[in-house]
């Protein structure tokens, strides 16, 4: 009989989980999603700020190079505190695709400007009639050491909009206080190229 006894009470004691034990379980996976869907919206938003840096980059190595090419009309790249970006440029007299558009120096550089703005502004991707390429609240700044072309080191100043709040990164003047970035420029990133150009 004792061993009966001893048999029906160990048989009660492995019955299975309790109540309070599902919720507990039920916890510790809630908090482990909720911190893996946290990570994701961190995550997103990193890639998302190491994408438009790349563009940045690009863009600005692209401004360079053209201006190696015609570096007989440096002067019209960098005239005075030129800003670029939003569609302040006018569409030029030709775009310079072909041989047969003639074009000197000061037409190509008229072009490459026009063009590298479209570019800075995502017009080569659209959604329904809207820009999706290219930078968020993209400016530009061209600038040398130079007065009036010539050989010398040019710098290509790119600001645009991030997502998130950061300290102003001091770095260059480029887009600083337009109101496009915040208040006190917040959200303004900028990378800043120089290089060499030898114009001879």
């Amino acid at each position: 009989m004792n061993g009966l006894v001893a048999n029906g009470r160990a048989h009660r004691r492995e019955r299975g989980f309790t109540l309070l034990e599902v919720m507990i379980a039920l916890l510790i996976f809630g908090v482990g999603l909720l911190t893996v869907a946290g990570l994701q919206s961190v995550s997103k938003r990193a890639n998302y700020e190491a994408l438009q840096r790349t563009t940045a980059s690009f863009l600005a190595m692209d401004m360079l190079e053209r201006m190696r090419v015609n570096k007989g009309r440096l002067n019209f790249y960098v005239q005075g505190n030129m800003e670029l970006g939003g569609g302040t440029r006018a569409v030029p007299g030709s775009l310079c695709n072909s041989l047969a558009d003639n074009c000197d120096g000061i037409d190509i550089a008229r072009a490459d400007l026009y063009l590298w703005e479209q570019l800075l502004d995502g017009v080569a991707e659209d959604l329904g009639g809207t820009a999706t390429g290219g930078l968020v609240s993209p400016t530009a700044c061209l600038d040398s050491n130079v007065g009036g072309g010539g050989s010398g080191v040019y710098t290509v100043a790119i600001a645009w909009r991030g997502v998130t709040e950061l300290t102003d990164p001091a770095a260059d003047d480029c887009g600083d206080d337009t109101g496009l970035y915040g208040d006190d420029n917040e959200f303004r990133r900028v990378l800043v190229i120089s290089a060499f150009i030898d114009a001879t």
